[in-house]
């Protein structure tokens, strides 16, 4: 079967979509707590287990994923993660916080893993040409789960309850991850997705390495640290950005409200935005454009007493949150090829269980420590200032690695010449 390229990528975004409602967790904690009396950390260790779980259930499954293929993997996502918030509603029925950690935690967290890594290597190989734009789109889906998800939530908590709201999501995940899975698919040998690949000039992937080569390399930890401080500043900027801006600059609780609602689209359009541009100007470049605006930020932000100037700084932060995800695949990509992507992209995304743990625990403690967000900002412009060595560094060995592609390329074409 001839299959649509486009359609591939729309069927990511389905499987995106559906595990990405996870992030509109907050709607459920006060209607949780109020009906069944659950303690709010309770309720929170089921969001904690499903975050912290989904990072490293990427790189545990990754090989598995890439054994299966992406139609069984998402398959098996679309089991796992419509199993885990159908069960949730079970375990508020039945009054139980440990089957709602063991279903909601565990079994969603599993089937987010699998479900993000399972469409993104295959997207990849369907768009050799717009690498970035593919893992983009794909990743656009997750970020923006949740502003669908949340208001569909809120009206149904309302008209039918926690438990059946929970039923009915649950059974529309697996049915939309399921619409997905069946038509993904990697693309035949000798299809047309070969003349997208001679199109590719200049972003060809560096080298075909097996995962277990990749994380042998300089590259691959470079790139690890990079992303791990990117989702750690990201995250941390997510989870305090309301009372930080009451605190700092006297926002409103309103205007706080707003300026959450808002990031949530620029995690969203920085996945998209950032992707595609980096088809043009380079994943290597990207990066350090985002620790140069981060860094620019952090140093900046202790001294800013406007509204509007505060707010753009933390939506240019969670835009670089997010075009870190779309970009990671990608560059992983260009630099090791897409013999073993989803094992590989796996490993990378333990960053964003370990950028879950420590961004919130890190901006508490300070907060607690020093009654004061300022010293948070000095933290990581020390870490983000870092990285940003780290990505000029990677920059340039893959200009260096580039300009030895071409005339190891020249120098075969120049052999082929002689002997014809």
């Amino acid at each position: 079967m001839n299959k649509n390229r486009w359609l591939i990528a729309l069927s990511a975004i389905a499987i995106h979509l559906s595990i990405g409602g996870a992030y509109a967790y907050s709607v459920y904690k006060n209607p949780i707590t109020e009906q069944m009396g659950w303690g709010t950390t309770e309720v929170t260790i089921a969001f904690t287990i499903m975050m912290g779980l989904a990072g490293f259930a990427a790189a545990l499954f990754g090989s598995l994923v890439e054994k299966l293929g992406p139609r069984k993997s998402a398959i098996v996502a679309a089991v796992l993660f419509g199993a885990g918030q159908a069960g949730a509603g079970v375990a508020i029925a039945t009054d139980s916080v440990v089957l709602y950690w063991l279903t909601y935690g565990v079994l969603s967290g599993l089937g987010m893993g699998i479900g993000y890594i399972a469409p993104v290597s295959t997207l990849v190989k369907w768009f050799p040409d717009r690498r970035g734009l593919a893992t983009g789109m794909a990743v656009l889906g997750f970020g923006s789960g949740a502003l669908l998800t949340a208001p569909v939530a809120t009206y149904l908590m309302e008209a039918v309850g926690i438990s059946n709201t929970y039923f009915i999501l649950g059974i529309s995940y697996f049915v939309l991850m399921i619409i997905g899975a069946l038509y993904i698919a990697p693309p035949a040998v000798n299809t047309s997705v070969d003349k997208y690949a001679s199109a590719s000039k200049g972003i060809q992937p560096l080298a075909q390495l097996s995962a277990r080569e990749a994380v042998k390399t300089k590259h691959f930890w470079m790139l690890w640290a990079m992303h791990l401080v990117n989702v750690t500043a990201g995250i941390m900027m997510i989870s305090v950005a309301s009372p930080m801006a009451q605190e700092i600059v006297g926002l409103s609780v309103a205007g706080a409200a707003a300026m959450v609602g808002l990031m949530g689209l620029f995690n969203g359009g920085g996945r998209l935005l950032w992707a595609a541009a980096s088809d043009y100007i380079g994943r290597h470049n990207v990066f350090v454009i985002f620790f140069v605006i981060q860094l620019i930020t952090f140093v900046t932000l202790p001294f800013t007493t406007n509204v509007i100037l505060f707010q753009l700084f933390i939506f240019l932060v969670v835009s670089c949150y997010g075009g870190g995800f779309s970009n990671l695949p990608a560059f992983a990509s260009d630099l090791f090829g897409t013999k073993q992507l989803g094992v590989i992209h796996g490993y990378l995304l333990t960053t964003w269980s370990l950028g879950g743990i420590f961004g919130p625990i890190i901006v508490t403690a300070i907060r607690n420590a020093t009654n004061s967000y300022v010293p948070v900002f000095y933290l990581f412009s020390l870490l983000i200032g870092i990285s940003l060595c780290i990505s000029l560094w990677i920059r340039f060995d893959v200009k260096k690695m580039k300009k030895q592609q071409k005339e190891d390329n020249a120098s075969k074409i120049g052999d082929v010449s002689t002997i014809s």
